[in-house]
C-alpha cells in the first residue's frame, strides 16, 4: 500500500533558489500576529451571534474574513523567493508535458524520472511523466494555457530546471488562486454551523494551517485546492446532500489517488445512509443515481486512456510498489518506530556480543562466524542511509506490502463496523479521519506530507469536546513538526517554526476555553501530565535538531574526521524527529479510536443539526 505522491529529494544547494531575506522573515512573522489576533479577538466576542445574522452576511465577506484573506495572501506573496523543492520543477515539467505533448504521451517518459530514482537532483536532464490521475493532468493542461502566453519558456519541454521570475511568480500564484476554493468552502462551513463563532476559529485555522504554508507555498504542491474539494464533499454530507458528496469525492479521487484511503468510510456511509432506508430497505433509485454519477466521473477521467490501451501504464505510474517500506525521511508512523527499534536491537546485539566475547562465553569459532544471532547483513546499512529504496531490517522480520495492506484493512474494518450501525455525520467524520489515520500509520512507503489526511478532518472535530480537542492538539503538534524537515534552509526553517508557534498559540487559546475539562480521576491526571511532558519535549527536540549539526561539524573539524562523521551522523536528527513525532501520532490514533468506539455517535453534537 503506497501512501503519497511526489518524491522528496533534496536538491544540491547550488540549485536552491535564493533564500528569503531577513526583511522577508520579519515581515512574515509580524504579519502572522496581525493576521490571527483580530480573528481571536472577534471570535471570543461572537458567542451571541445568531443564525439570522449569519444568513445576512452570506453575500459578502465580513471584515475578519477579509483580514485573513488579504494578510494571508501577503504572506504567501512574500514567500515567492523562498526555497523551492524539486516538486516545483516537477510541476513545471508537467505543464510542459500537457501543453507540448499529445495526451497519449502524458504518462510515458523517456527515461528514469525523479520519483523513481534515489539519485535524482535538479541536474536531471530527463522530463518525468505524470504520476497523478487524469483530472490533475487536465488541471495542469488548463494551467499551461495562460503560462504559454506569459512566458513560452515555461512550457518548453526541453527547458528543464527553468527558474526565471516568470515561472516562479506564475506557479506560486496558481497555488494561491486555486486555494481560494478551500477558503470558499470554509466560509460555507461557518455560515451553516450551529455555533458560527467556534466554526470560524476552526475554519480560520484550516485556511492558515502551517501544513499548507509549508507544503504548498514554500515546498510547492496544490494541497489547499485538493483539500478544498474534500471539505466541500464533507460539507455536502453534513448538509444532507449525500449524492453531491459522493460525486465530489469521486472527482477528488481522479485528481489525486492518495484520497482512496478515505474511500472505505465514504463507501459504508453512502451505502448505509443513502442507498438503504433507516428500516434497512434497499433504495434502488438512490443506488442507481449514485452509481451512475460515480461511474460517469471515472469514465470522463479514464476513457481517453482506456481507449488508447494505456490503463496498465497509467496504473503503473500511480501505484509504484517497487518503492520501499519507508521514504527517504521516515514518515512518523508505526513503521518508523519499528525501523528505529531494529536499529536499537542491532546496536544492543553488537554490544552484547562484544561483552560475551570478552567473557569468552561463546562457543568455538563464534568470533569468526558471526552466526550466533540471526542478523541480516543487508539490513545493517539499509534503514539508516536516508535514501529512497527498499527497507531491509537487520534483526526484525522484513515487512511486505501485503502485511501493511492487511493491517490497514483490519483497523479500518473495526471503525467501519460502527459506522455501518451508526451512519450519522459525526460518526462518518470520525471514521473518515480514522481511515486516513490507519493508512498513514501502517501504509506502504508513506510520505510525511500525507499527514494532512489526518490533520484536516480531525480539525473539524476539535471543538466537539475536550477528548477530541486533546487528540487534535497531540496529533497536530506531532504532525506539523514532522513537516519541518521538508524545509532545511536556515531562513525557511525559522519561518516555519515561528509561524507554527503563532498559529498554534492563537488557535489553541480560544478553543481550549470552549472545551477544556479538568481531569476527573487520578489516571486522567497522570495521563494529562504525561501528555504535557511529551508536548514540551518538542522544544528540546527542536533545539537538538538546530544545534546538533553545528556541534558535529565543529567536532569533525577539530578531530579531522569531517567526512566520516558527517556521513554517519547526518541522518540522526531526521531519525530523532521521525521517532519522536511517531510516538505522538500513534498515541493520537489510539486516543481517537478509543473515543470513537466508546462514544455514542448517533447524535450530532455541535457538528450539525442534520440527524
Amino acid at each position: 500500500m503506497v501512501v503519497g505522491g511526489e518524491g522528496v529529494c533534496r536538491p544540491h544547494s547550488g540549485n536552491v533558489s535564493d533564500h528569503a531575506p531577513a526583511s522577508l522573515l520579519t515581515t512574515v512573522i509580524t504579519s502572522s500576529f496581525s493576521l490571527i489576533y483580530p480573528l481571536c479577538a472577534s471570535t471570543c466576542n461572537m458567542k451571541s451571534e445568531t443564525d439570522s445574522s449569519t444568513e445576512s452576511s452570506t453575500s459578502r465577506l465580513d471584515p475578519s474574513s477579509w483580514d485573513i484573506l488579504v494578510l494571508s495572501t501577503i504572506i504567501k506573496i512574500l514567500l515567492f523567493p523562498a526555497y523551492r523543492s524539486t516538486d516545483f520543477e516537477v510541476h513545471r515539467n508537467w505543464l510542459a508535458i500537457t501543453h507540448s505533448l499529445p495526451i497519449s504521451q502524458w504518462y510515458y517518459d523517456s527515461g528514469v524520472g525523479p520519483h523513481d530514482s534515489p539519485n535524482f537532483t535538479c541536474h536531471s536532464h530527463k522530463p518525468v511523466a505524470l504520476d497523478y490521475p487524469p483530472f490533475f493532468a487536465y488541471f495542469e493542461k488548463i494551467l499551461s494555457v495562460p503560462a504559454s502566453f506569459i512566458d513560452p519558456s515555461i512550457v518548453d519541454l526541453n527547458n528543464l530546471n527553468y527558474n526565471s521570475w516568470s515561472v516562479i511568480v506564475y506557479q506560486r500564484s496558481t497555488v494561491i488562486i486555486t486555494e481560494l476554493l478551500l477558503g470558499a468552502v470554509l466560509l460555507k462551513f461557518i455560515r451553516s454551523a450551529v455555533d458560527p463563532s467556534t466554526q470560524r476559529i476552526i475554519s480560520a485555522s484550516l485556511f492558515l494551517h502551517p501544513g499548507f504554508l509549508i507544503i504548498d507555498h514554500i515546498h510547492f504542491q496544490y494541497n489547499g485546492f485538493l483539500f478544498g474539494i474534500l471539505l466541500w464533499s464533507i460539507l455536502m454530507a453534513r448538509n444532507g446532500r449525500k449524492l453531491a458528496s459522493g460525486i465530489l469525492f469521486a472527482i477528488l479521487l481522479n485528481f489525486k489517488h492518495i484520497y482512496m484511503y478515505l474511500a472505505p468510510a465514504y463507501f459504508i456511509y453512502l451505502l448505509r445512509s443513502f442507498c438503504l432506508s433507516p428500516s434497512g430497505n434497499f433504495e434502488i433509485k438512490n443506488f442507481l443515481s449514485l452509481a451512475n454519477a460515480v461511474i460517469a466521473v471515472f469514465v470522463l477521467s479514464l476513457a481517453p486512456f482506456a481507449l488508447m490501451g494505456q490503463m496498465q501504464q497509467l496504473i503503473s505510474r500511480l501505484f509504484p510498489f517497487t518503492r520501499g517500506l519507508n521514504h527517504a525521511y521516515w514518515a512518523p508512523n508505526a513503521w518508523a518506530l519499528i525501523t528505529a527499534a531494529d536499529r536499537v536491537l542491532l546496536k544492543c546485539l553488537d554490544y552484547l556480543l562484544r561483552f560475551l566475547r570478552q567473557l569468552r562465553c561463546l562457543y568455538v569459532g563464534a568470533q569468526n562466524s558471526g552466526k550466533e544471532v540471526p542478523i541480516n547483513l543487508a539490513g545493517v546499512a539499509s534503514t539508516s542511509r536516508g535514501l529512497v529504496g527498499d527497507t531491509v531490517f537487520a534483526v526484525l522480520p522484513n515487512v511486505k506490502p501485503l502485511h501493511t495492506f492487511t493491517i490497514t484493512i483490519a483497523l479500518q474494518s473495526i471503525v467501519l463496523i460502527k459506522l455501518w450501525f451508526q451512519p450519522t455525520y459525526k460518526s462518518f467524520l470520525t471514521a473518515l479521519t480514522l481511515c486516513g489515520y490507519s493508512s498513514y500509520l501502517f501504509g506502504w512507503h508513506v510520505h510525511e506530507k500525507a499527514v494532512l489526511l489526518i490533520l484536516v478532518p480531525l480539525s473539524l472535530l476539535a471543538a466537539e469536546r475536550h477528548a477530541y480537542f486533546r487528540t487534535f492538539v497531540i496529533a497536530t503538534v506531532a504532525g506539523i513538526f514532522s513537516l519541518f524537515p521538508l524545509l532545511f534552509t536556515p531562513a525557511e526553517s525559522v519561518i516555519e517554526v515561528v509561524y507554527s508557534l503563532v498559529w498554534f498559540t492563537l488557535i489553541y487559546l480560544p478553543l481550549s476555553k470552549r472545551v477544556y475539562e479538568y481531569p476527573k480521576s487520578l489516571p486522567y491526571v497522570i495521563l494529562d501530565v504525561l501528555e504535557k511532558f511529551y508536548l514540551g519535549g518538542f522544544i528540546l527536540l527542536q533545539l537538538f535538531v538546530a544545534i546538533f549539526p553545528l556541534g558535529i561539524s565543529w567536532y569533525s573539524r577539530r578531530k579531522g574526521l569531517e567526512q566520516a562523521v558527517d556521513e554517519r551522523m547526518e541522518f540522526l536528527p531526521l531519525m530523532m524527529t521521525s521517532v519522536y513525532c511517531a510516538i505522538g501520532m500513534v498515541w493520537g490514533f489510539l486516543r481517537l479510536i478509543f473515543i470513537y468506539l466508546h462514544e455514542d455517535t448517533s447524535y450530532q453534537g455541535q457538528l450539525s443539526t442534520i440527524q
